[in-house]
């Protein structure tokens, strides 16, 4: 093995996909891109961590709601587009030509061109860390959209895209959810 920088080890594991999360602040719409964020069991209970530094920001913590929008890697390049510019002087979907969609159950948009797209609640807020617990309420699918793959950061400015996927659920049978 090869000595390898400290400073750079979160490369290895940045977690991914890569996501977008949209807000309401009570006038408008904003769109935050986020890889930092993680499923944290088999129910639908996810965490975020993002801080006072994005604009999202004061919409999450002050209407206590988002959509987590999963975008194939067909729109990768819009995607990582809108996270290097603020919502605070941009509107995100109308400069990146995304449609926004009415949710059911939160007032935060769902993204049309997004493969998928998961309403959520903030159930805690580990302000130390800057974390969202956040509950997921209502799930959506876009299946029109031909291109399913994703794509992952990892934190130096090059992403993976999905491949092959391999099948072991006949070894992991008893530790799967029912329906999964």
């Amino acid at each position: 093995m090869k000595k390898f920088p400290l400073k750079k080890a979160f490369t290895f594991i940045e977690p991914g996909p890569v996501t977008m999360i949209t807000t309401f602040d009570g006038k408008k719409n904003n769109i935050m891109t986020i890889s930092w964020n993680m499923v944290m069991d088999f129910t639908p209970q996810f965490a975020i961590l993002t801080g006072p530094w994005n604009h999202s920001y004061k919409a999450l913590v002050k209407t206590k709601e988002c959509v987590i929008s999963i975008p194939s890697v067909a729109i990768s390049q819009k995607v990582i587009k809108i996270g290097a510019c603020s919502g605070k002087d941009t509107d995100k979907f109308k400069k990146f030509n995304l449609t926004p969609l009415k949710a059911k159950y939160v007032k935060a948009s769902l993204i049309k061109e997004s493969l998928a797209n998961i309403e959520c609640r903030v159930a805690d807020h580990i302000k130390k860390h800057n974390i969202f617990v956040l509950d997921g309420i209502a799930a959506w699918f876009n299946d029109k959209i031909k291109e399913k793959r994703m794509f992952h950061a990892a934190g130096d400015g090059t992403f993976t895209v999905d491949g092959r996927r391999i099948n072991h659920k006949k070894l992991m049978i008893n530790k799967l959810p029912d329906g999964v």
